[in-house]
């Protein structure tokens, strides 16, 4: 019988900015990844927002990223499904730099 490995998966710790003027990572504090997002913090729609961002991000369906923790709060852990923590950085890092 073949074994079969675990799906890789990445954990993001992030600290969500709401209301601002543009849907971009801001940089990285206390090892939190900071995100803004133009949406409010009203109805799940800053949540909604993240997940669409970070899908985007990381060219993944919707359905690959959950909000383990902080469904309430800015401060989220978030899982990206099928995603190594090594990709997740490397192009976390690239799209820092494209917008500077």
């Amino acid at each position: 019988m073949k074994r079969s490995e675990a799906t890789p998966s990445t954990i993001l710790r992030i600290k969500v900015i709401p209301r601002s003027s543009c849907n971009q990572l801001a940089g990285v504090e206390g090892g939190l990844l900071k995100i803004k997002l133009t949406a409010p913090p009203v109805d799940g729609k800053a949540n909604k927002a993240l997940c669409h961002f970070l899908a985007d991000l990381f060219g993944k369906p919707q359905t690959a990223v959950t909000i383990l923790n902080g469904e309430k709060g800015r401060l989220k852990t978030i899982r990206i499904a099928e995603m190594t923590s090594e990709k997740a950085d490397r192009m976390i890092r690239e799209s820092m730099e494209a917008t500077r």
